[in-house]
């Protein structure tokens, strides 16, 4: 992808200048675009990767959006927990 991008810069203004400054211009301004839409396609998350519920690792922060989520019954055992 690069090296396409670096070729549509050194062709619009080596060679397509000559005949057509805009359409050097435009070829530039394509080439200018071309790196961030492959970042955000190569990027992309599929639809069943479920990566905002994956685990941190953190124990304690799981069991805690477990809960919030109600994914898991809350703990009888939390010392915060005054319930009767």
């Amino acid at each position: 992808m690069m090296g396409t991008c670096i070729t549509l810069f050194v062709l619009a203004w080596g060679v397509v200048r000559i005949w057509s400054v805009p359409a050097a211009v435009g070829m530039c301004l394509f080439a200018m675009v071309i790196p961030p839409v492959a970042a955000m396609v190569a990027n992309r998350r599929g639809p069943d990767d479920r990566w905002w519920d994956d685990p941190s690792g953190d124990p304690k922060s799981d069991e805690w959006w477990d809960e919030l989520d109600g994914r898991k019954r809350p703990r009888d055992d939390h010392p915060w927990d005054n319930r009767p």
